[in-house]
């Protein structure tokens, strides 16, 4: 793993490792977006010239998030209404197993993610072949705004209580996965949900998971999690995953 260093600004940074140009068209990078026209162009050209192949999944979009991402040279999956992140991912996985990609990088288009991480996931999904890779803010949580942290610790604690492996930062939407891995499971849940029941969903199914150290990036951007009504929608899930069927 990398080791962290604190800058001038707080941030902990990281040693970016370098990402072959060849074997990065191995990967692709899913970014599920809705209304983020302030901040898709730039993420799609900073990922554009770190020669990935990116995917944009524009979820119902008003204000031209959609056209904005393919003008900026990525791949673009339109719907017509909002579906949810949910939906939007499991068409993410699905593009790439159709177009044959070996793993695919699920972030936020929200500015939250710092696209440089990017390699770090390809990087130690090719030095050690863990198909599930989720990325770690706890090196930093101080940084993280306090009901974010309140409940990213609460609901981290519940899910792991109910795995098999641990995961530091399991709402952590920056992910690696291994193509044919994810597509063994399909979320049932819409919201940001269902990327607690992807983890659940894999560790029953005894795929092995591990974690990546990320930055923690938080300033002006606007987040579409809305804390007290997607803990609920994951004690929803909870309750149904664990339901006798």
């Amino acid at each position: 793993m990398w080791r962290a260093e604190k800058s001038e600004t707080g941030f902990q940074s990281f040693p970016q490792p370098e990402l072959d140009r060849f074997t990065s068209q191995n990967y692709l990078v899913v970014i599920p977006a809705w209304n983020e026209a302030e901040h898709i162009s730039d993420l799609v050209t900073t990922l554009r010239s770190m020669y990935l192949n990116v995917l944009v999944v524009d979820d119902g979009s008003t204000d031209g998030t959609g056209d904005l991402a393919q003008a900026a040279g990525a791949e673009v999956i339109r719907h017509e209404r909002n579906l949810g992140k949910g939906t939007s991912l499991a068409k993410g996985y699905d593009y790439a197993a159709r177009e044959g990609y070996d793993a695919l990088v699920t972030m936020d288009a929200d500015g939250q993610h710092d696209p440089a991480d990017v390699t770090r996931f390809f990087d130690t999904y090719d030095r050690t072949g863990i198909p599930v890779l989720v990325g770690n803010r706890m090196h930093d949580r101080a940084r993280m705004p306090w009901i974010r942290r309140w409940t990213n610790r609460g609901m981290s604690r519940l899910l792991n209580r109910k795995m098999n492996q641990y995961i530091p930062d399991t709402q952590n939407g920056f992910r690696l996965y291994q193509t044919d891995v994810v597509s063994m499971v399909i979320p049932e849940t819409d919201g940001f949900a269902a990327e607690s029941e992807i983890l659940l969903k894999l560790d029953e199914i005894d795929i092995r998971m591990g974690s990546v150290p990320i930055a923690a990036v938080y300033g002006d951007e606007k987040s579409h999690i809305r804390p007290l009504h997607d803990t609920h929608l994951f004690l929803k899930m909870l309750r149904k995953q664990f339901t006798p069927k």
